[in-house]
């Protein structure tokens, strides 16, 4: 019998944050895979290790999964991944796939997920702490409120410009190298004074930053921005 892929969310940084599914699941399982990229290598290993019995006496495998837009790049760095894992569960092995926040909000495991399920392998996912959840929680303020509609928003990609300009709060994920331009869209739109934003939530060197005023252009990858409406 086939093994089963677990795609597992364990949340924005801190250790308390992970569920006991997530947990359990990781202690059970045959397999850790651990996403490797430039960006956050290692997070998610820590965060594990937090919380997870015995982390590091498991069977760690590392998955490269490159920080590029390049698309055939990820395209064989996706189907690479895959084929990885199936040589595992055709052995009939669990593997549990660690994935930042939760596998089902801007997640690589889920381009690995569709894929292993596609070829008739049993896979499930399972939730985790969202960053922006733990942002907002981190700022003391709620996301959205009664019939408010709550945008999430990548915020260095195209089309961020139209998405501030949507009405209700919003949360901007993904900012990268873009924190001059994102800045300077907030004010051009008159949402500057608005905006708040946390930077490695839960993890060493996290930052709370109430005014938006006084981020630097140079923050953290792993940094949120909520605008309040």
């Amino acid at each position: 019998m086939a093994g089963k892929l677990y795609g597992i969310g364990v949340g924005p940084g801190d250790p308390e944050l992970m569920t006991l599914k997530a947990v359990r699941l990781i202690e059970e399982c045959d397999i850790v895979a651990l996403p490797k990229s430039g960006e956050g290598e290692g997070v998610a290993r820590q965060i594990a290790k937090g919380a997870v019995k015995d982390f590091e006496q498991k069977n760690v495998i590392e998955v490269s999964m490159p920080m590029t837009r390049d698309p055939q790049v990820l395209e064989q760095s996706h189907q690479a991944a895959a084929q990885l894992i199936e040589g595992y569960l055709k052995e009939g092995k669990s593997v549990a796939f660690l994935t930042l926040g939760d596998p089902a909000i801007y997640s690589t495991y889920i381009y690995v997920h569709k894929r292993v399920q596609q070829h008739g392998y049993p896979v499930e996912m399972v939730p985790g702490v969202p960053s922006f959840c733990a942002v907002a929680a981190k700022l003391n303020t709620g996301l959205a409120e009664g019939a408010q509609p709550l945008h999430i928003i990548p915020a260095s990609y195209q089309g961020v410009e139209e998405g501030l300009e949507w009405s209700g709060p919003k949360v901007l994920m993904k900012t990268g190298r873009s924190m001059k331009k994102v800045k300077a869209l907030l004010d051009e739109k008159g949402l500057l004074d608005k905006a708040m934003m946390v930077q490695k939530c839960g993890m060493e060197g996290e930052e709370i930053y109430p005014s938006m005023r006084d981020v630097d252009e140079n923050a953290s990858y792993f940094s949120v921005i909520v605008v309040e409406e």
